[in-house]
Protein backbone atom coordinates (compact mmCIF):
# COMPACT_ATOMS: atom_id res chain seq x y z
CA UNK A 1 0.00 0.00 0.00
CA UNK A 2 2.83 2.21 0.61
CA UNK A 3 4.36 1.33 -2.54
CA UNK A 4 1.72 1.90 -4.47
CA UNK A 5 0.97 6.05 -2.68
CA UNK A 6 4.71 6.65 -3.22
CA UNK A 7 4.34 5.40 -7.00
CA UNK A 8 1.48 7.79 -7.24
CA UNK A 9 2.64 10.71 -5.23
CA UNK A 10 6.33 10.73 -7.77
CA UNK A 11 3.63 10.63 -11.10
CA UNK A 12 1.92 13.95 -9.24
CA UNK A 13 5.57 15.58 -8.72
CA UNK A 14 6.62 14.59 -12.24
CA UNK A 15 3.98 16.83 -13.71
CA UNK A 16 4.84 19.42 -11.25
CA UNK A 17 8.56 19.23 -12.38
CA UNK A 18 7.24 19.56 -15.85
CA UNK A 19 5.31 22.71 -15.09
CA UNK A 20 7.66 24.02 -13.33
CA UNK A 21 10.43 23.55 -16.46
CA UNK A 22 7.72 24.81 -18.67
CA UNK A 23 7.01 27.87 -16.42
CA UNK A 24 10.49 28.51 -16.21
CA UNK A 25 10.95 28.25 -20.51
CA UNK A 26 8.08 30.75 -20.99
CA UNK A 27 7.81 32.97 -17.99
CA UNK A 28 6.67 36.35 -19.13
CA UNK A 29 8.95 38.16 -16.45
CA UNK A 30 12.86 37.00 -14.97
CA UNK A 31 10.97 36.97 -11.57
CA UNK A 32 8.85 34.02 -12.79
CA UNK A 33 11.63 32.18 -14.04
CA UNK A 34 13.07 32.66 -10.80
CA UNK A 35 10.65 31.56 -8.53
CA UNK A 36 9.94 28.67 -11.42
CA UNK A 37 13.23 27.16 -10.88
CA UNK A 38 12.97 27.87 -6.76
CA UNK A 39 10.42 26.02 -7.17
CA UNK A 40 12.00 23.11 -9.52
CA UNK A 41 14.91 22.78 -7.07
CA UNK A 42 12.90 22.06 -4.10
CA UNK A 43 10.34 19.75 -6.13
CA UNK A 44 13.28 17.90 -7.67
CA UNK A 45 14.73 17.55 -3.70
CA UNK A 46 11.43 16.08 -2.92
CA UNK A 47 11.49 13.64 -5.65
CA UNK A 48 14.75 12.33 -4.81
CA UNK A 49 13.69 11.92 -1.48
CA UNK A 50 10.79 10.11 -2.23
CA UNK A 51 13.09 7.82 -4.44
CA UNK A 52 15.15 6.98 -1.19
CA UNK A 53 12.01 5.89 0.36
CA UNK A 54 11.10 3.65 -2.28
CA UNK A 55 14.78 1.89 -2.62
CA UNK A 56 15.26 2.12 1.44
CA UNK A 57 18.31 3.62 1.29
CA UNK A 58 20.31 6.88 1.84
CA UNK A 59 22.61 6.48 -1.36
CA UNK A 60 20.89 9.98 -2.34
CA UNK A 61 21.43 12.33 1.05
CA UNK A 62 24.33 13.65 -0.83
CA UNK A 63 22.55 14.79 -3.56
CA UNK A 64 20.14 16.31 -2.31
CA UNK A 65 22.48 18.40 -0.01
CA UNK A 66 24.17 19.94 -3.02
CA UNK A 67 21.04 20.35 -4.82
CA UNK A 68 19.24 22.16 -2.58
CA UNK A 69 22.92 24.53 -2.07
CA UNK A 70 22.78 25.34 -5.25
CA UNK A 71 18.89 25.94 -5.46
CA UNK A 72 19.20 28.63 -2.52
CA UNK A 73 22.66 30.25 -4.15
CA UNK A 74 21.48 30.24 -7.38
CA UNK A 75 17.75 32.21 -6.07
CA UNK A 76 20.23 34.54 -4.77
CA UNK A 77 22.52 35.36 -7.04
CA UNK A 78 19.29 36.06 -9.60
CA UNK A 79 17.19 38.03 -7.36
CA UNK A 80 20.23 39.98 -6.40
CA UNK A 81 20.82 40.58 -9.98
CA UNK A 82 17.59 41.70 -11.02
CA UNK A 83 17.50 44.36 -7.95
CA UNK A 84 20.98 45.78 -8.97
CA UNK A 85 22.50 44.56 -12.08
CA UNK A 86 25.36 42.63 -10.42
CA UNK A 87 26.07 39.89 -8.48
CA UNK A 88 29.55 40.87 -7.07
CA UNK A 89 30.12 44.04 -5.71
CA UNK A 90 33.38 45.53 -6.30
CA UNK A 91 33.19 47.84 -3.82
Amino acid sequence: MFQTILMIVLVVMSISLFVCFVRALIGPTMSDRIVALDTFGINLIGFIGIIMMLQETLAYSEVVLVISVLAFIGSVALSKFIERGVIFDRS
